[in-house]
């Protein structure tokens, strides 16, 4: 009887920990974004891809988001963007950040080297060849935030509350937060979808309107992929929606009426 106790508890624990402590993403899952200007304009597409790989001999994930304006907006502003995160796959902390842009002319190359055991950020600018060391305190960075974000359980999480972090973003550590706004059911290319609404707080300024102008729907399944995104910029707004999928880590689930 004492076994067959044992064994029943085994089994219903696992069961628990597999339902409660899901994976959000996995080595191979591949997002791609369907990017519109004030809502009718095709403004270009994005795209963010994780794989598995060796970083000085020890193995992280190495996620890349690559944005492009097409069309007509890339006649008036052209971006060319590409963004590289390597960070653990058990626990998401970022080793090596890399950012190369142009956007309508305003150019960047730069790497960052974390090193969480000194304490220190380590940016290489390339475009000014300049170094810099930079005393940082458990960092994420613009990638790695993403793949933080939804390693969380935000299961219990109520209307109004936050999620922090310190974000480094250049060559400065940034307070970054993530208000809960409540669930709400989108209408998608793949179906009703059940999501949960936040509203991260951005630094106003040169690109935003204010501190709030961001909104992010996220899946309300075990993925936590994004679903939407809108901004209010300078002039006019920018628009991001799930256009394709797939390697995702769980199964994504559609309302079905």
């Amino acid at each position: 009887m004492r076994k067959i106790l044992v064994f029943i508890f085994l089994v219903v624990a696992q069961n628990f920990f597999a339902q409660c402590c899901k994976t959000a993403y996995k080595s191979g899952e591949w997002l791609r974004f369907d990017m519109s200007y004030s809502g009718f304009l095709k403004a270009g597409t994005a795209v963010l891809e994780l794989k598995e790989k060796k970083l000085d001999d020890k193995k992280v994930l190495h996620a890349v988001g690559k944005g492009k304006t097409t069309g007509v907006i890339s006649w008036f502003f052209k971006v060319d963007d590409r963004y590289e995160s390597y960070f653990g796959i058990d626990k998401v902390k970022p080793y090596v950040f890399k950012r190369k842009i142009d956007e309508g002319g305003h150019k960047k190359n730069r790497r960052i080297t974390f090193n969480h055991e000194e304490n220190t950020a380590y940016v290489q600018d390339f475009r000014k060849k300049k170094d810099t060391l930079i005393s940082v305190k458990s960092p994420q960075d613009m990638i790695s935030t993403f793949y933080f974000l939804r390693s969380q359980d935000i299961k219990n999480l109520k209307k109004g509350e936050e999620i922090k972090l310190d974000m480094f973003f250049d060559n400065k550590s940034y307070p970054f937060k993530l208000r809960f706004l409540g669930y709400e059911t989108l209408k998608t290319k793949f179906g009703k979808v059940k999501t949960l609404k936040f509203r991260p707080l951005v630094q106003a300024g040169r690109v935003f309107k204010a501190n709030e102008s961001v909104t992010i729907w996220i899946s309300a399944d075990d993925n936590k992929i994004p679903v939407k995104m809108k901004a209010s910029l300078a002039v006019g707004s920018l628009r991001a929606e799930l256009d394709a999928y797939k390697g995702l880590a769980n199964p994504f689930e559609i309302i079905v009426d």
